[in-house]
């Protein structure tokens, strides 16, 4: 999946225009790109749409025009578009509660590391977490975490070949597995991997 560059972004002009019908498109798209594990635990699968969608918006609100400032925000996004080889997404641990949140923060201290995906047969694949930068301490976790599954070629293969995928969380405080993953996630997921021959 291909980085994006300044001719890939609309002008600020340009954006105040489409806007309304951009954003419609990036919802709808996002919908297959949700996977809820349990009631708690969110996993939002970025891909080069919904970058250049958060770039846009960030331009807007910041009313950014300068090529630096442009190049700051392709520099700040881009690592978080699949590179062909793997799935790339944002955990959001979420608790309506704010004492129940930062009373499960502190209980759930290392869970970034044990979401896994399993496709088919193969082993389950657990992230390479938070590599932009450490959110997590001894005592609590992060209620937002960046994940990188890495895939095998023979991971790849299976997938465009329609094997099953499954997920879960096996943290000692947070246990649930998903099996299947929902049809539409997978179908989009297939689509940020690159084909192997």
């Amino acid at each position: 999946m291909t980085k994006l560059s300044r001719t890939d972004l609309y002008s600020l002009e340009e954006y105040s225009e489409i806007r309304d019908d951009f954003r419609n498109r990036v919802m709808a798209h996002k919908k297959n790109r949700r996977l809820y594990l349990g009631d708690n635990l969110l996993l939002l699968f970025e891909d080069r749409l919904v970058m250049h969608y958060q770039i846009q918006e960030m331009l807007k609100a910041e009313k950014i025009f300068e090529a630096d400032g442009i190049q700051e925000e392709l520099d700040a996004y881009n690592p978080l578009i699949p590179d062909g080889t793997n799935w790339k997404a944002t955990m959001m641990i979420q608790y309506a509660d704010v004492a129940e949140r930062q009373q499960m923060l502190a209980k759930l201290v290392g869970i970034e590391n044990r979401v896994w995906l399993r496709i088919g047969d193969h082993d389950k694949v657990y992230p390479i977490a938070d590599e932009d930068l450490e959110r997590a301490t001894d005592d609590k976790t992060s209620a937002v975490h960046f994940l990188r599954f890495e895939l095998s070629p023979a991971i790849i293969a299976d997938v465009h070949k329609g094997a099953g995928i499954s997920a879960g969380v096996d943290h000692e405080n947070y246990s649930v597995t998903l099996d299947p993953i929902p049809e539409n996630v997978a179908a989009s997921l297939a689509q940020d991997l690159e084909s192997i021959q």
